[in-house]
């Protein structure tokens, strides 16, 4: 027998209010997050977060913002009732971290809530009761408290979804951290249970971002990450981009805000991890803080109930701003600060001076080597592979990719000159100066790695390794000089595309066509690979447009043709690279570490292994037990 057909009604204020609170407050981090925008938007500079079990039982935080006046408390536990926004023009341009209106309504409908507050110039506080409207006058200074009590007492089904009281408890600290981390000018306490769980002072002057993220995540995250700075049109990207030896098996340590506000946004996290991309080993997860800032205008946060995530007007935009700003930050070779902060000198003192005495000729100990790149003379990578021939360049001819400035070599020896000579022609003519980061070189161990004394201590250099990142490097910069090359193919490579494949196509037909790929609708229902990038030319055509245009689809640019053309060259270096077992002077040595010194990147190799490793000389005097 078939149900009768119930008529449609329009549902009652609580009932709509426990749906609005299904989407709003998932545990009880959900309320603590609600709060904490709330209280950020009134001005608090301490906020206090008081917990019993895991929150489920009580959540109160206090803050000494401006308060709410008596006669509009009742008002803000009103569905869709709030002063953050007013029109459309304001929604679409909003800078607050909450602007719904929804959020206390839905708390008070499936729980115990208390609203006590006092707004500046009162002569006291008042305190409104969620349940029974009751007003009333009450004890407190400036700000306001609210307390949730019984979390989920009028919808119990959702209690069962709940996790223990530790496991919520990590929740809610985790939001707070959350909220700390972008914005040091406020004051945090966690209490638990009457115990003070975390606490995270305010913080003021310029270095007041970084002491919150020493305080937040710790002092070995500020030591193993490097100032993110970078502005790029409307957009700008600060904070701290953790080193590769940083990175972690899993993403848990990676923060993105937009304009303040904590997000979770595929453009960002793929900008940032392309940015990674030729340093990290393996599935490493890297770590960091970023804060991207642009005109609110720009951005939609209101597409996510919890406003966790954004749409950006141009995706594009803000996928290069992000990937650029951590990429120049992780370029610069690290040798140099690494020697200061183990020997506390100041910035600018050189890493290593030659002692008086020292057993070889004066010559030897002053001479240093100025940067290397590549002399006209030598065929450029780009060429040869633009033509199809991926192994056009021998492994004598990558190598005399890294010939030294000045040396005699550049006025007409010829391309296949080996790395040895390449290196020993320049040893002697050029201009000395002592600051060599890396010191100089002592020894090799087994024909694999280079041994050198710094001023720090003892410097350990996989010579292969390193090699192989000075070659990279030398053809990437060849490479993005150059235009990319499309090649038409002879017959287009046709594929049945789903429907999003297709718009993405209609819609990034510039963007392919810069990336050197001409794909356009055959039919409604397939598309068609008319050209393709030279240098990648023998590849399967379908499967690189495949995924050229899901990384588009998804965020707003791709990179997969650079990845592909990176792995080329990482091929080729790899085979250009000075080989494990063979003998090098010490001119040749010196050379090496000379060129890591001037080379981006030069701290990993293409595969993301370390180049090199520094053993001061307190940890070697403490493999000694000297001084004990």
């Amino acid at each position: 027998m078939s149900q009768a057909r119930r008529p449609i009604l329009e549902l009652p204020d609580e009932l709509i209010s426990q749906i609005a609170a299904g989407e709003v407050v998932e545990r009880p981090a959900s309320v603590v997050r609600e709060l904490l925008d709330n209280a950020l938007d009134a001005g608090a500079t301490q906020i206090t977060l008081r917990l019993s079990a895991g929150g489920v039982r009580l959540i109160s935080l206090e803050d000494d913002g401006e308060g709410i006046v008596p006669e509009q408390m009742a008002t803000a536990l009103k569905r869709h009732a709030t002063s953050k926004i007013a029109s459309l023009a304001e929604l679409e341009a909003v800078g607050t971290m909450g602007f719904r209106g929804e959020a206390l309504a839905a708390i008070n409908s499936i729980a115990e809530l208390a609203l006590l507050s006092r707004a500046a110039g009162q002569s006291n506080a008042w305190m409104l009761d969620g349940r029974t409207g009751e007003l009333k006058p009450a004890a407190r200074a400036g700000g306001t408290t609210v307390e949730v009590k019984e979390l989920f007492f009028s919808v119990p089904a959702r209690r069962k979804f709940l996790k223990t009281d530790a496991t919520e408890l990590a929740h809610c600290i985790e939001a707070v951290r959350r909220h700390a981390l972008a914005h040091p000018d406020v004051g945090f306490a966690i209490w638990h249970e009457g115990k003070l769980v975390e606490q995270w002072r305010r913080q003021t002057g310029e270095d007041a971002r970084d002491r919150r993220v020493a305080d937040v995540l710790g002092e070995d995250f500020l030591a193993n990450s490097i100032a993110v700075d970078h502005r790029a049109g409307a957009v700008r990207v600060t904070g701290r981009a953790g080193l590769p030896d940083a990175a972690r098996s899993r993403a848990d340590q990676q923060f993105a805000y937009v304009n303040g506000r904590f997000v979770r946004d595929k453009v960002i996290v793929h900008a940032a991890r392309s940015a990674y991309e030729d340093v990290l080993h393996g599935h490493r997860q890297p770590v960091y803080v970023l804060f991207v800032e642009l005109d609110p205008a720009r951005v939609d946060v209101n597409v996510h109930p919890t406003k966790i995530e954004v749409r950006f007007r141009d995706g594009r935009e803000v996928h290069q701003a992000v990937r650029h700003a951590v990429d120049q930050a992780l370029a610069a070779p690290r040798a140099a600060l690494l020697a200061q902060a183990a020997t506390g000198d100041a910035p600018g003192a050189p890493a290593w001076a030659p002692r008086e005495g020292d057993g070889e000729s004066a010559s030897l100990r002053a001479e240093s080597f100025m940067p290397f790149r590549p002399p006209a003379q030598i065929p450029l990578a780009q060429a040869a592979i633009s033509s199809g021939a991926s192994n056009a360049l021998t492994a004598e001819e990558l190598r005399a990719l890294w010939q030294p400035l000045g040396s005699p070599a550049q006025e007409g020896a010829p391309p296949q000159m080996a790395a040895s000579d390449a290196i020993s022609a320049g040893a002697d003519t050029v201009a000395a100066t002592p600051e060599w980061p890396l010191g100089r070189a002592l020894a090799q161990l087994h024909g694999v790695y280079i041994l050198a004394e710094s001023r720090a201590g003892l410097i350990v250099v996989d010579m292969h390794a390193a090699h192989e990142r000075i070659v990279y490097e030398r053809l990437k910069a060849q490479l993005e000089g150059a235009q990319v090359a499309s090649q038409p193919l002879l017959i287009p490579a046709t594929f049945a595309a789903t429907p999003q494949e297709v718009a993405t196509a209609e819609g990034a037909a510039d963007v392919l066509q810069r990336l050197g790929l001409d794909v356009t609708p055959f039919s409604p229902r397939t598309l068609a690979v008319r050209a393709v990038p030279a240098t990648l030319a023998a590849g399967d055509a379908v499967e690189l447009a495949r995924s050229v245009l899901a990384e588009l689809a998804q965020h707003d640019a791709s990179t997969v043709i650079e990845r592909a053309q990176h792995e080329l060259l990482a091929t080729m270096a790899c085979h250009g690279a000075v080989r494990a077992n063979r003998r090098l002077t010490h001119e040749e040595m010196n050379a090496l570490l000379r060129q890591m010194e001037a080379t981006d990147r030069s701290d990993q190799c293409n595969h993301g292994r370390p180049t090199w490793r520094q053993l001061t000389m307190r940890e070697l005097d403490s493999l000694f037990l000297r001084g004990r």
